[in-house]
């Protein structure tokens, strides 16, 4: 979501994480640290109005990360700062292991460094389903460069919003090895990219961790706004 009105649509629709971001910015666009401190805001707020014992947590994206690391790290301290329990990074800047391992490891310590005690926290290393086009990672190594950079998660998305869904990149031939990778390493593994209700078959027998979902949510393509009752169909 974009803001505080979005997160608390998500809320009304029942959704299991506010997932921060700006759709504008690309598919991992990073938000506003205003927009992000807003989004928590309105979390904790209705959390203290339910007294609803789960806390939802609140996922950054941070980017479709260039190979800087100093300056991610960076930005990995500010979004913990700002209270983000989750941090999503896509490694489209790098193409080979040894370099997102670096960046991966540089993110997933200022991130724990700067946690304050007690806080759940997790960092998610994203790779794109059109990898070979893009020259990016591929998805089939994430899981290990995922493993050796101390992450806790994966995450296939897609880094073109151009009407193509996951699953014309990506089949279960593709897929289903990815998700027994991150299963065996104890990562978790979540799906996203452009997915819509049509979709849900397809990923409930995949069975990821999490799937990631936001233009299917939307009135009006993911640049629209997020509307609870969208939200509340999925579930």
């Amino acid at each position: 979501m974009k803001n505080a009105d979005e997160a608390r649509s998500a809320l009304e629709g029942g959704a299991d994480i506010l997932d921060a971001k700006d759709p504008a910015a690309g598919a991992l666009g990073a938000c506003s640290p205003s927009a992000l401190l807003a989004i928590v805001a309105e979390r904790d707020a209705a959390l203290r109005e339910s007294g609803a014992p789960r806390r939802i947590p609140v996922s950054a994206a941070l980017g479709d990360a260039p190979d800087l690391p100093g300056a991610l790290a960076l930005a990995a301290a500010g979004a913990v700062a700002c209270g983000a329990d989750d941090l999503k990074f896509g490694l489209r800047g790098v193409a080979g292991e040894g370099e997102a391992i670096r960046l991966g490891r540089a993110i997933v310590r200022a991130a724990r460094r700067c946690a304050p005690p007690g806080r759940r926290l997790r960092v998610v290393l994203v790779a794109f389903a059109e990898a070979e086009s893009i020259g990016s990672l591929p998805p089939r190594v994430l899981p290990r460069v995922a493993a050796s950079a101390e992450a806790d998660g994966c995450l296939i998305d897609t880094a073109l919003k151009d009407g193509r869904t996951l699953f014309d990149h990506l089949g279960e031939a593709d897929l289903e090895p990815f998700l027994r990778a991150c299963r065996r390493r104890g990562l978790l593994c979540a799906l996203a990219g452009s997915l819509a209700l049509g979709d849900l078959p397809r990923l409930l027998a995949l069975a990821p961790d999490l799937i990631g979902l936001r233009g299917a949510l939307c009135g009006d393509g993911r640049q629209g706004r997020l509307e609870a009752e969208r939200v509340r169909r999925f579930r």
